[in-house]
């Protein structure tokens, strides 16, 4: 593992913006933003990836926020800060409908047409270039590396204090020890759950994406598996600001992450083969207009099952070849 990190850990300001374009030579790069309810920030980000790296160094050729059922401004704000933007459940039309974060992953890689595909969150602050630049100099430099996953510092700003590493709660707690025990391999990874990453299209096309909060997790699992570690790199992206959720609302995603684990588990002959795990998780609220007799709380019921959308490269033939502007 340190071998590994040692070897495959760069940091953003190794790969400047004007020397990957001398790189990129014929190779086109996209970069995907799947959003929900995101109108807050996602035109500052557009604007940024369009001014820095397509107008200013033509390294982006294609810059895509997929509308994840949005209810505010989202798809308006960012298609007048230059993005193209896609509606998930039109690039997925004819297919089962999914919800969730990988549900849109899966639509904007299936709208993507370069060789080389970033994904960024969209809720991010003070965003910067180099969250994309960074992703994309291992890939267009080498290779031998087909994926790139980024890290950072998250600090969680509380109302007295604020905590310069405390944003990656679910990654200590949850996704850290599950990875350990089972796919050591990856280890290395300073943020196996971070929302940045880029990939070579036909690598990314090979695997499939889970719907919900799990798909970061399964991605990095089905990778090492089709690719080994050796083409799996990491870089170092600074600081990353952006909101945070709440302890409950955590508690479903690392639901979520145990349930994909779970289902990579089968698939190795690791778990029942044929078990599956309950898919109802019970969370407890103070207050509420339901509070129960003798515990001064309401019992919260959530869903937090798992589905997959298979590769991209099983259905291509499924997918409408004229992306479908979201509304």
């Amino acid at each position: 593992m340190e071998a590994w990190a040692t070897y495959r850990t760069t940091s953003a300001a190794d790969w400047p913006a004007r020397r990957l374009l001398r790189a990129k030579g014929g190779s086109r790069v996209s970069v995907v933003l799947p959003a929900r309810n995101e109108e807050a920030t996602v035109g500052a980000i557009v604007s940024t990836i369009r001014e820095h790296l397509m107008d200013r160094v033509a390294l982006v050729d294609e810059l895509i926020v997929v509308d994840s059922r949005s209810t505010d401004r989202t798809a308006q704000v960012a298609r007048a800060a230059g993005a193209e933007v896609v509606s998930q459940d039109e690039m997925t039309r004819g297919l089962p409908q999914l919800t969730g974060k990988g549900d849109a992953l899966w639509a904007g890689l299936a709208a993507a047409e370069g060789d080389v595909v970033a994904f960024i969150d969209a809720d991010l602050r003070e965003f910067r270039p180099h969250f994309v630049s960074g992703l994309l100099g291992p890939l267009l430099t080498d290779p031998s590396v087909d994926f790139v996953k980024g890290f950072y510092h998250r600090p969680l700003v509380g109302t007295a204090s604020v905590e310069p590493d405390g944003g990656g709660r679910v990654t200590e707690l949850m996704a850290r020890p599950l990875l350990n025990l089972f796919w050591p391999e990856l280890a290395g990874f300073v943020q196996p759950l971070a929302g940045e990453y880029a990939g070579r299209r036909d690598v990314l096309a090979r695997v499939p994406f889970v719907s919900g909060y799990g798909v970061e997790t399964a991605m990095l699992i089905d990778l090492l598996e089709l690719v080994g570690l050796d083409a799996l790199a990491q870089v170092d992206l600074g600081e990353r600001k952006h909101r945070h959720q709440d302890t409950a609302a955590l508690g479903r995603m690392s639901a979520q992450i145990m349930l994909t684990a779970w289902s990579r588990l089968q698939r190795r002959g690791w778990a029942v083969p044929g078990a599956t795990p309950e898919a109802l998780l019970t969370q407890f609220r103070r207050g509420g207009s339901d509070t129960l007799p003798h515990l001064d709380r309401e019992i919260v019921v959530s869903d937090v099952s798992i589905e997959e959308r298979p590769p991209l490269a099983e259905l291509r033939h499924r997918v409408p070849r004229r992306r479908v502007a979201a509304a």
